[in-house]
This record gives structure tokens, C-alpha cells and sequence, in this order.
């Protein structure tokens, strides 16, 4: 594929986002880039190009979720994109695996996002496109230029085409309650923050409420849903509280372990989340799901042309 300024590029995809990456090539309308991976018994694999990609702008398409698995794949198709004569190898990861491990949160704990952000690194990136990463400052572990995209310049309108009465935002932690104070802004809706304490990881020791939902539509915001048992727990105190109806969107739709039938015993009446991540929705009949190829095919396209990405953002 050839850009309006001459430039050729590829895109190119990993196992997990072989389906979104064939949305975003159907958007700009290039074909996929021919990839083949050679999975061996023991586990491991080989990654090489089927295709010639010497002097030209390569775009591989992969998100980190199952995050071991595929974070090596990725890294084995930068080395290769590299070894290959790339000019350039811009790695589109979706859903950002390890972004919770952003700090030393504890004595003696490893940083997983910062050994994430190195690896892709050494392996020899020139730019990163992510979505809604668990922690805005991620991007400054990375010495390449990094493009947060948002999901909100999805869910707000999505928000808006349900023309909900008397609407609240709320977030389920602390946590979010930027991302929450940017939605309540651009809607002009009132925001309620949970509080919540943790036994462990994914085990919630307690949660208490900041604000009032009653007689209220309530939409939960959160940038991913895991076990969902913070989701699930938030929507039901609310709906003891005198919410009307409780919904949740998430832009990443993680989904481990119990989560599909915690979402379904609960309180919430619908869950939204993008497609950074597969999912078969017919695990959860309360799931729907928003794709974001075309906002990643304007963003391949913007970058191809040094345009602005931030053109693009609503809130």
C-alpha cells in the first residue's frame, strides 16, 4: 500500500488480533500482510514475513492478552520486521498487558510495565500505538514516540445514542475518577466515585460510595474488566442505593476466570467494550462490543501523512 505522500507501508497481525486487523485493513483498504507463524511441541515458535518489507513502514497488530504467548509473538515479528529491512516497525498494541504493574507498589516487586516497555525496545520499535493504558505515565517508560489513543471517542457517542434520563457517571475506584471527571465534563452529567479496599489482587475486601444514583441511570466507567467482581460489586451497592438501571462500559474486555457469569448474576443490565480484545459474545448474553478498527485505520493513516492524532480525540 502506497500513502498520498509516497510512502509504502504493510500492515501486518499477530494470532490474537488477526480479526480486528483485518477490520482495519478493510477500513483503509490495503490488504492484510502475508505472516506466518510456525508453533513447535515443545511451545515455542518462529515468526517470519511471506512477503518482501524491506525500505517500507511495517505495522504489526498485536494486543498482549493471553499476555505471554502473545507479547513473545510481537516481539519475534519486530526482530523479524527488523531483520527484514524495515524502514520503520510500529507496534499497534490494543490492549496493553502488564499496565498495572506501573509502580513499586510493595517491597520488593517488579515493575512488569517498564521490563514490558524495555523489551519492545531492545527488540527494536520505532512508535507505539496503544489504547487506554491502565496508567497514563506507561508512556514514559518508552524511548520511542508513544500514541495513546481513547476509547472515549467511541463510548461517548455510544453514550449519548442511548439518550438515558437522569444519567450519572461513575467510576468503581478511585483510580478512575479522572477518566470519569472527562466523561461527566463532555456529557454535563453529575459523577459518583466508589471507594473500594482489596484483600488480595482481584479479591475486594470492601466498597463504600461517594455521591448519590438514586432514581438515576448510572453508567460504570473502568479502562478494563478482569474477573469483573469490582464491576459486578459496585452495580449491585448502587442498585441497593436506588439506582433505576446500572450499566458498564470498559475498554478493555479482559474477562478471566468467573467473569462472564459474575456479570450475568449481577445487577447490570448491559456491559459494553471494545474489540482490543476477541471475544465470543455468546459467553455473555449482557456483552456488547464496539469495534475500534476504524479509529486505529485513521490513526495508521495520520501517522502515515504526520498529521495530528490528537485531531481525533472528543474529550
Amino acid at each position: 500500500m502506497i500513502d498520498s505522500s509516497g510512502n509504502e507501508f504493510k500492515i501486518f497481525s499477530g494470532t490474537k488480533s488477526h480479526d480486528l486487523a483485518e477490520k482495519i485493513c478493510s477500513s483503509i483498504g490495503c490488504p492484510l500482510g502475508k505472516l506466518n507463524i510456525e508453533h513447535f511441541s515443545d511451545g515455542e515458535f518462529a515468526v517470519w514475513f511471506d512477503e518482501s518489507i524491506r525500505g517500507q513502514y511495517v505495522y504489526l497488530i498485536q494486543s498482549t492478552f493471553a499476555n505471554s504467548d502473545n507479547l513473545m509473538e510481537l516481539l519475534l515479528m519486530v526482530d523479524a520486521a527488523k531483520r527484514a529491512s524495515a524502514y520503520k516497525v510500529i507496534a499497534i498494541v490494543p490492549y496493553f498487558g502488564w499496565a498495572r504493574q506501573d509502580r513499586k507498589d510493595k517491597p520488593r516487586v517488579s515493575i512488569g510495565a517498564k521490563l514490558i516497555a524495555d523489551m519492545l525496545g531492545i527488540a527494536g520499535i520505532d512508535r507505539l500505538i496503544t489504547m487506554d493504558l491502565h496508567a497514563d505515565q506507561i508512556q514514559g517508560f518508552f524511548n520511542v514516540p508513544v500514541d495513546h489513543l481513547y476509547a472515549s471517542t467511541i463510548f461517548a457517542p455510544y453514550i449519548k445514542s442511548l439518550k438515558l434520563d437522569d444519567l450519572v457517571v461513575a467510576s468503581p475506584d478511585v483510580g478512575g475518577s479522572k477518566r470519569v471527571g472527562s466523561y461527566s465534563k463532555y456529557l454535563g452529567v453529575p459523577l459518583v466515585i466508589c471507594y473500594k479496599t482489596r484483600e488480595k489482587a482481584n479479591v475486594i475486601g470492601d466498597m463504600r460510595m461517594i455521591g448519590d444514583v438514586k432514581d438515576n441511570n448510572v453508567i460504570l466507567i473502568d479502562d478494563m474488566a478482569d474477573t469483573a467482581g469490582t464491576l459486578c460489586v459496585a452495580a449491585d451497592l448502587m442498585v441497593k442505593s436506588g439506582a433505576k438501571s446500572v450499566r458498564a462500559i470498559v475498554s478493555h474486555g479482559v474477562m478471566s476466570g468467573d467473569a462472564c457469569q459474575r456479570i450475568e448474576n449481577s445487577a447490570l443490565t448491559e456491559i459494553t467494550f471494545t474489540d482490543s480484545i476477541p471475544f465470543d459474545k455468546s459467553r455473555c448474553p449482557k456483552v456488547k462490543i464496539l469495534s475500534i478498527a476504524e479509529m486505529f485505520a485513521d490513526t495508521i493513516q495520520r501517522v502515515q501523512v504526520h498529521k495530528s492524532i490528537s485531531e481525533q480525540y472528543i474529550m
